[in-house]
């Protein structure tokens, strides 16, 4: 039976796969050595208490438009020994900050208008390495995010309100202590500056009746 197939076909193919299999034993060294090198992002100190995927806009007062500042994760980090909770969003592929400032009493964030994904509020922004003042956009990929974000940031805003009043009252109690000591202190010094008179007074009445007893003393000696 004739076939178009050649009779050396099969024979080839277990060539090449005794060629691929072949192990030489060659050894190749890396021409360059990398070591390994640890990389900080500044969060080390921090815990996150929210983690969202989404994407940032600024608004350009000169341009009057907003212009996306990247796409990346925006996290709520909280700082383990200060307790101060900050803002920070980075581009997901080169990791470059897009945002970053601490949030503070006084500060709020609000849906967009018109977008229930979108949310604005204003803040001191360290991004670019200087404060500046900007009016952030931010958009999320579902409207349940979208509020989850805006929930945490004002819960964090009122917190710090809350704090900063904690503080006061506390200081204003410190203060009203310290008053309270000085009064004392100031009450009883009158006290002390009167006993301090009579002692002088008694120690100058003394000082005549010494000198009478001394003068006696010299007049009873007979004279030789």
């Amino acid at each position: 039976m004739a076939t178009n197939e050649p009779e050396h076909e099969p024979r080839d193919v277990e060539e090449a796969g005794a060629n691929e299999d072949e192990d030489t034993g060659a050894q190749v060294a890396p021409i360059v050595r990398l070591e390994e090198v640890a990389v900080t992002t500044g969060e080390e100190d921090e815990d996150a208490v929210l983690d969202l995927k989404s994407k940032l806009y600024r608004f350009d007062k000169e341009a009057n438009q907003w212009k996306e500042r990247g796409a990346g994760t925006v996290k709520l980090l909280k700082h383990k020994s200060t307790g101060k909770i900050r803002l920070v969003m980075r581009q997901s592929k080169t990791l470059k900050i897009c945002a970053n400032h601490f949030v503070t009493q006084g500060m709020s964030v609000q849906e967009h208008v018109g977008n229930e994904k979108s949310c604005v509020w204003h803040a001191r922004d360290f991004a670019d390495g200087e404060l500046k003042d900007e009016l952030f956009c931010i958009r999320f990929a579902s409207i349940e995010n979208c509020k989850a974000f805006m929930q945490k940031f004002n819960e964090v805003a009122e917190s710090e309100v809350e704090k900063e009043e904690s503080k006061d009252a506390s200081d204003t109690a410190g203060l009203l202590e310290k008053l309270t000591v000085e009064e004392t202190k100031t009450e009883e010094k009158p006290v002390e500056k009167e006993k301090t008179e009579v002692e002088a007074e008694e120690k100058k009445k003394s000082e005549p009746e010494k000198a009478d007893e001394e003068k006696k003393t010299e007049e009873a000696v007979p004279s030789t």
